[in-house]
């Protein structure tokens, strides 16, 4: 799938979103009403390396990630105990190749937080990870009440 349709798709499902473009990521936020100056984080789209976060190596060519915030207990569910928050520009330590595509994984990063990730997913994939949009949006708007 390309970043494009991903976008689409996202902005077509959810309601009362904000999408904001910044630094090579898209986030989503849930946000009735524009009452936040934001609103609150459930899914992004990360398009190139940053700073603190190159594990996922997304300066490849047509390689990005998107990330879903599916809280602890559907994280649990998915990969056992999240991980301790890792020290400042470093990953998470799990056993994965954070650089890997098209297959989910704990996000290299916010792991601790409850994310996971999935980098270039195919059509099919993304239709798997849609349930898992619906839950961190869920999340989300239970948290911006």
């Amino acid at each position: 799938m390309k970043v494009e349709e991903i976008i689409n798709e996202i902005k077509s499902r959810y309601k009362d979103i904000v999408v904001r473009e910044t630094w090579g990521e898209t986030s989503f936020f849930y946000n009735p009403g524009n009452r936040l100056p934001n609103g609150v984080y459930f899914t992004t789209i990360k398009e190139k390396d940053g700073e603190n976060d190159s594990s996922s190596n997304l300066n490849r060519p047509s390689v990005f990630r998107v990330s879903i915030g599916v809280g602890k207990d559907k994280y649990v569910e998915l990969f056992g105990e999240k991980p301790a928050r890792p020290a400042k520009g470093k990953v998470v330590e799990l056993d994965y190749d954070f650089a890997e595509l098209n297959r989910l994984f704990p996000h290299p990063v916010y792991a601790w937080m409850g994310w996971v990730c999935i980098l270039s997913p195919s059509k099919e994939s993304f239709q798997n990870i849609l349930p898992l949009i619906d839950i961190a949006y869920g999340l989300a708007t239970k948290k911006a009440k």
